[in-house]
């Protein structure tokens, strides 16, 4: 597995994969062609169905129009074989053109669709499942994110007190904003809202409004093409921070076990990530929603004390439980219903934490049985599922239903 580093992205929203991967992409492609007399870019499948509202043509042409004119052409109906979120760049030249197809494969992260691709990076986990992770943990009495310091250089610590002040600073931004998203839905944003009225309430409902609205902020920052950190993607990167930020503020947990925690739940998408996908276009809202339910479900649980085993229990129902969600934005913006998702994924993490807790950790379905089950649901789903705003929400929205 890679380092958390590529997991844990810096970056502006609304998408990981539709902004933040071709944006990389472009990069990496001017660099190879800086004198190009003009660019070219195809976007195909999901890329193509949702780019528009997702600024994929925008996150390309800020980059390549800094050197020349760039012609996009959008393939809404031709999926390239490796990954639905397919991109070919051609740069022109007077006497000859170089052609280049990548893929934008969730997170942020692209590939080449190939094994020995120029853009892979170093594994530095020698472990791939939690199985073995567990091993290790039980074998040597430490926890998850004792496995992350021992694998990870010195620095990851640096590197996730920076994810995790970003986090804050956009659960901050995101409360301190009242306005209207951008996009044809004109959906107001809800956390202020949401934050003043938790306030209002006596403890026991307090804590979930808070929760709600520390989460919709996040989300609502990301749509709005605010900073965010993926987690693992920008679509669902409202559930962590909306869980980490409230029990950080309830329960004052240091800042050193807050990065403890976000180093485990790093370790679950990682896992994820490598065994199947965290890609809405490849997979649906399952590896998105789902696996930041999972992450969330894990750092609340160790927060709270919980042994290895029940960490991996909490991250198995927060998981287990998003099995088969669809992806389907309402006019292929990260919206309706992305928005409201992170919010109720977030307390479902909190609620996988206390049931977990309540357990001795014992249970019959494996977090690394549920990744599997989770990539064969994925592949089984229709392509007007999987983020093509061709289906489900999407679709009745239109109909009026």
């Amino acid at each position: 597995m890679k380092s958390l580093k590529e997991l844990y992205k810096i970056g502006r929203g609304p998408s990981s994969s539709h902004t933040m991967g071709p944006q990389l992409a472009s990069t990496i492609f001017l660099e190879r062609n800086p004198q190009a007399e003009s660019f070219e870019v195809t976007l195909y499948g999901s890329l193509a169905a949702t780019g528009k509202g997702h600024m994929t043509d925008t996150a390309i042409i800020d980059v390549l129009s800094k050197a020349a004119p760039v012609n996009i052409v959008w393939q809404p109906t031709v999926f390239l074989p490796y990954h639905p979120n397919g991109m070919k760049f051609v740069a022109r030249y007077s006497d000859h053109t170089d052609e280049w197809t990548v893929y934008s494969v969730g997170g942020g992260a692209i590939s080449e669709g190939k094994a020995d691709g120029t853009l892979q990076t170093p594994d530095v986990y020698s472990m791939n499942t939690m199985t073995e992770i567990m091993a290790w943990c039980s074998r040597y009495g430490k926890g998850f994110w004792e496995y992350v310091a021992e694998c990870e250089d010195p620095d990851i610590w640096d590197y996730l007190a920076d994810a995790w002040h970003a986090m804050k600073r956009s659960v901050e931004n995101g409360l301190d904003h009242e306005s209207v998203l951008p996009g044809p839905l004109h959906l107001p944003r809800k956390a202020t809202k949401y934050y003043v009225k938790a306030c209002g309430y006596k403890q026991s409902l307090q804590s979930r409004g808070l929760v709600f609205a520390y989460a919709l902020a996040v989300s609502e920052e990301n749509a709005c093409g605010g900073t965010i950190v993926t987690a693992p993607t920008c679509g669902s990167c409202g559930v962590l921070p909306g869980v980490l930020y409230h029990l950080e503020k309830a329960h004052q947990f240091s800042e050193r076990r807050i990065l403890h925690a976000l180093a485990t739940a790093g370790l679950i998408g990682n896992i994820v990530k490598q065994n199947a996908s965290i890609s809405g276009a490849e997979v649906g809202c399952q590896g998105e929603v789902g696996v930041a339910c999972a992450m969330a479900s894990a750092a609340a649980c160790q927060l709270f004390g919980g042994a290895p085993k029940q960490i991996e229990y909490a991250a198995e129902m927060g998981l287990e439980h998003h099995l088969g969600m669809t992806c389907d934005p309402v006019c292929g913006l990260v919206q309706i219903p992305c928005i409201e998702r992170n919010a109720f994924a977030a307390c479902r993490a909190l609620d996988s934490n206390l049931y977990a807790a309540f357990s001795d950790g014992e249970h019959r379905v494996s977090f690394d049985h549920v990744v599997s089950v989770m990539k064969q649901t994925g592949h089984d789903l229709p392509s007007l599922y999987k983020e093509t705003a061709e289906g489900g929400l999407a679709k009745g929205y239109f109909s009026g239903s």
